[in-house]
Order: C-alpha cells, then structure tokens, then sequence
C-alpha cells in the first residue's frame, strides 16, 4: 500500500488553559473530494501517532484526518497518567473540535473516533451534547474498566488522599493484538507509557455508567465495533451500551475473536470493511 498520497502535518495546540497538546493531521491527498474530517482520539498511555494506517485508509477514502495526543501523553503537555480536573479530556476535545470546525468549510461532516479510553472520552462528550457531531465510532470504548480487586482497593482510596500520584496501569500489552508485530512495536515505543493516577482511573471507572445511562436518549448516528476477547477493557460496557441505545442510531458489532486493539489485529479487514460500509451509508 503506497504512503506517498498524504504526508502528515505536525504543529501545537494550546488547550484553554495554556498547556500545549501535539496535533496530527493526515491530509486528503490532491485529486480527491472531501466528504467529511474524522478527529482520533487515542486511548490510555498511546498516542495519535499509532492511527497512522487508519489514518491513511481514511484518507483513501476521502476524508481528512485529524488526531491530537491528549493531556499527559505522547508529545503533549503533563504529567505522565495525571488528570489536573475530572472534565480535562472532554474539555480538551471540545477545545480541538471548535478549533478544526473554523478550518473547515460549512456543511462538510465531523465524525469522533474514539479507542479504548478515546472511545469513553468522545462518549462522553456526545452524552453530554458539549459540541455537535455528525457521527460517532467507538473501537473497543472503555464503557466498562473490568477493574481488579486491586484496582478497586486503588479506587476507594487514592482520588481521596493523592489524586496525582501515579502508578502501573495493570495493563499487559500481550493482549493489545494478536499480531506479534504490534505488540514488540507498542513495547518499544518511547511516546507509549504505562501510567495511571487515582484521579483519572475514578474518571474511567464513573464514566461509563454514565454514558450508558445516556443511552436511550442517543441522536447521534454511532458505530460501536468491539473485541469478544478483550482482556484490557470489559466488553460487557458496549454490551450495555448497545443494548440500551435505538437501533435506528447505534449499530454494534463483536469482532468475537479479536484483542483490545481492533485495527491493529492480524484479521482486521473486516473491521475496516464495517467502518467503511457505514461511512458510505452516512456521509
């Protein structure tokens, strides 16, 4: 597959409150109409470089491509796994979201794209109809953190005597991808850590319900793909999710024999077979 049609762009953003996050765009390559811009938004200690193949797939299929590493990853601004205040990623993602828009003409479509705790993150802000949208699609959203009794001991105690304090995520990058390829490449990554504070991990763990709660009263079109055997995020969120959200708005799917990571996994053309069947529907 030829990478020469986009190259990406790098620059800064500066979110509301000074801090600088790193943006990437991804082009439409010349030649192609624009049917709509696509935002990324990355999950837990990864960062926006990782959706470069989606990326240019999207590309391909005439759509410009925006990602952004969020507060405290990759090559943006903050403590490793911190969360200064509980709303600072749905914050930071309307800040960016009204920033393309003024780029972009009127009439043409912002569609999220939101993995894994992305996916909670552009979840949210939909739930909580902070900015328009005009479509959703979630990759293994972190609706449900499945935590451990650990985790759980963490969660009663730390948000309350040291918010900040960071720890190890728990996370095992062996269940990220069945593809040994993704899994070395993710290990190895400098922009890649493994970081969680008390504070963030309450901001998972109370988001979810709270999207779910949403559900019912769902508008805007969603395309929910997720991992039967995903061992980082508990599938029974989406589950829930689906299962209370209108068919008409929401559709789902279980890729039952893949990891966490949808789009990196070693069988991952029909996941990108469905983006692309729902995208040609809608926009």
């Amino acid at each position: 597959m030829s990478h020469a049609a986009s190259d990406t762009t790098l620059s800064t953003f500066t979110a509301s409150d000074g801090d600088n996050l790193a943006l990437q765009d991804w082009p439409l390559p010349e030649g192609l109409r624009l049917r709509g811009v696509v935002l990324l938004v990355h999950g837990l200690g990864e960062h926006a470089g990782r959706y470069d193949q989606l990326a240019r797939r999207l590309n391909g299929w005439g759509f410009a491509v925006r990602g952004y590493d969020q507060y405290g990853h990759g090559e943006s601004d903050g403590v490793r796994g911190a969360l200064p205040v509980p709303t600072r990623f749905t914050d930071d993602l309307a800040d960016v979201m009204q920033s393309t828009r003024k780029r972009m003409e009127p009439g043409v479509p912002l569609i999220l794209f939101g993995h894994s705790m992305g996916g909670l993150v552009t979840a949210l802000l939909v739930a909580m109809q902070q900015e328009a949208v005009d479509g959703l699609v979630l990759s293994s959203p972190a609706l449900d953190p499945g935590l451990n009794s650990f985790q759980k001991l963490l969660l009663a105690t730390l948000p309350r005597v040291a918010p900040n304090f960071t720890v190890g995520n728990g996370l095992d990058p062996d269940f990220i991808s069945h593809d040994p390829d993704v899994v070395a490449a993710y290990r190895r990554d400098p922009r890649v850590h493994d970081r969680i504070s008390g504070r963030l991990a309450r901001f998972i763990a109370d988001g979810g319900p709270r999207v779910i709660e949403r559900a019912p009263q769902w508008t805007v079109p969603t395309l929910l793909m997720y991992a039967g055997q995903d061992k980082l995020v508990n599938s029974e969120g989406s589950r829930a999710f689906a299962a209370a959200a209108p068919d008409s708005v929401v559709r789902s799917h279980c890729f039952t024999a893949l990891f966490h990571e949808i789009f990196h996994e070693l069988d991952a053309e029909p996941v990108y077979e469905m983006l692309k069947q729902w995208l040609d529907e809608r926009f």
